[in-house]
């Protein structure tokens, strides 16, 4: 098989999809392996890197998108990127269709087979190919927040840890998940008064057992977590449906209500925002302001360490990408109902209930898609 991989064009964005080590195993499996020229630029990978794994280099992304038989990103294919898909080509990558439906319609015209990494799943009930980059979204919330919140950002002007005599930040994350769990062990480990909400008492217990010492926790009802908001100096939205629309937590009348300069950090965003004043914004500018509260809603926020992100991103799909070249999707997934997990587009028809739910759209069972 012919994996190809494009530069990122989403602004800022400045992962790829596949590293000079996933290039290697593939060529080790006996595929080619197709690389943009500068792809790798922004993660710190040359062409000479790629060339030295075995990967060819071409000039332009249309080349890599008329070769490949499978093509491996890291951001949802932008408008003019999935112009150039065709049917019974494989797109392996980020996608967030459930509150896109420009890209889902494109997605569907373009006869395309389309796996998401946010849908595929483990044995564990996770979500391997998002955790990397949850961590590294969750670990970096706290850090965009606290810059948010300075005096000069819009912010209250409040020190994330305080100083002896003067009270820390209080920060709450609605979400005990891995973003969640992540934010709250950082914003704790900058000083901060940190609260963690859930609805599910099982988690809550677990980040209580493992991390009471240095968070609190708390069950997320509607009038638990507006209370707690009220006394927030930050709040940090990490809620996560699979597939799905995140869910409005913090509406634009409830705003009012909370501290002047208060910051919401919502890291749903690529899944439609947690907040209904939320909206995708970029590094370039990442931060605006309604009704006095302050949001940062960088739909890429791993992209801004994009070396780390790379990798970590990288280690975890590799396995993934070579099933598929190794054994075409189908195989692939009949033998991997994880990876069939994935799947959200095949060959004109949408896969995945929770976007067909949110967009409105029928869906075709995975199963029967095998089969299509």
């Amino acid at each position: 098989m012919l994996i190809g991989c494009p530069k990122e064009i989403k602004p800022q964005e400045f992962r790829v999809g596949v590293t000079p080590d996933a290039a290697q195993e593939a060529v080790a499996h006996g595929h080619k392996v197709m690389i943009e020229t500068g792809a790798g630029d922004g993660a710190g990978f040359s062409d000479a890197d790629y060339t030295a794994a075995g990967a060819q280099i071409a000039g332009t992304a249309a080349d890599v998108f008329a070769s490949a038989d499978m093509i491996v990103k890291v951001k949802e294919p932008q408008a003019g990127e999935r112009k150039m898909l065709r049917a019974g080509q494989i797109l392996f990558t980020y996608l967030h269709l459930a509150p896109d439906p420009d890209q889902t319609r494109d997605l569907m015209a373009s006869g395309a087979t389309c796996i998401a990494y946010e849908t595929v799943t483990d044995d564990r009930g996770g979500l391997p190919l998002l955790a990397p980059m949850s961590e590294v979204a969750g670990r970096l919330a706290p850090q965009v927040g606290a810059w948010t919140l300075q005096k000069a950002n819009g912010g209250r002007g409040v020190l994330m840890g305080g100083v002896p005599g003067v009270a820390p930040a209080r920060v709450v994350v609605i979400g005990g998940g891995v973003v969640g769990t992540h934010a709250a062990r950082i914003a704790a480990g900058m000083g901060a008064d940190v609260t963690v909400l859930d609805r599910s008492l099982p988690r809550l217990r677990y980040l209580d057992d493992s991390f009471g010492g240095q968070f609190k926790t708390s069950y997320a009802s509607k009038a638990n977590t507006i209370a707690l908001a009220r006394a927030a100096d930050m709040i940090i939205g990490a809620v996560l449906i699979p597939g799905a629309a995140a869910p409005k937590l913090i509406l634009r009348a409830q705003l009012a209500e909370l501290k002047p300069g208060a910051v919401l950090v919502d890291v749903a965003i690529d899944q439609g925002g947690c907040f209904e004043t939320s909206r995708a914004t970029t590094h370039h500018d990442p931060i605006y302001e309604v009704d006095g509260i302050m949001h940062y809603c960088v739909a890429n926020m791993p992209g801004a360490v994009a070396r780390t992100s790379t990798i970590a991103l990288g280690n975890a799909t590799m396995p993934f990408m070579l099933a598929l070249a190794d054994k075409g999707w189908r195989q692939a997934c009949a033998d991997d109902p994880h990876l069939l997990a994935g799947l959200n587009v095949h060959a004109g028809q949408l896969t995945y209930d929770a976007v067909g739910a949110a967009l409105g759209i029928a869906v075709l069972s995975p199963a029967l898609a095998l089969k299509a």
